[in-house]
């Protein structure tokens, strides 16, 4: 596995476009020049590389709550393989989003944990969590 390492982007910042009709302000929106554009696609780029795959951030959020073994993350998360489980944690542990504790007993226990830096994706997962909600209710009909 490679390791990979993201560069440092400026932070956008968006400048104000307000559509005018008469004298009134119908809308105020905000777009991003094409160069802050572009480094936000990059950005984006770059999460979702870390992020692809349906079964990272389930394993991520899992975690979060709390330590687990490898048994215990294949039955949390319904359908994964262990194939599959034991690269997602490989490819998380390069990323620096799990840790992966050894303890000598007999036999060897290993437990993942999530790290302080997975933590920072805590407001992201709140945020797909209540889209998914609402797009949920959506699709089978219900208001939103």
């Amino acid at each position: 596995m490679q390791k990979i390492v993201v560069t440092q982007r400026k932070a956008l910042s968006f400048r104000k476009v307000f559509i005018f009709t008469g004298m009134k302000i119908h809308e105020e929106k905000t777009l991003p020049t094409k160069e802050e554009c572009s480094g936000s696609l990059k950005n984006v780029f770059d999460a979702m590389f870390v992020l692809n795959g349906k079964w990272k951030l389930p394993l991520v959020l899992c975690l979060m709550h709390s330590s687990k073994r490898f048994n215990e993350l294949q039955k949390e998360v319904k359908g994964i393989s262990p194939k599959v489980l034991a690269n997602e944690l490989k490819d998380l542990e390069l990323n620096f989003l799990i840790k992966r504790n050894v303890y000598p007993t007999t036999p060897v226990s290993i437990i993942y944990e999530a790290t302080e830096y997975s933590h920072s994706l805590k407001n992201v997962l709140e945020e797909l969590s209540s889209w998914g909600e609402n797009h949920r209710n959506k699709v089978k009909g219900k208001t939103i």
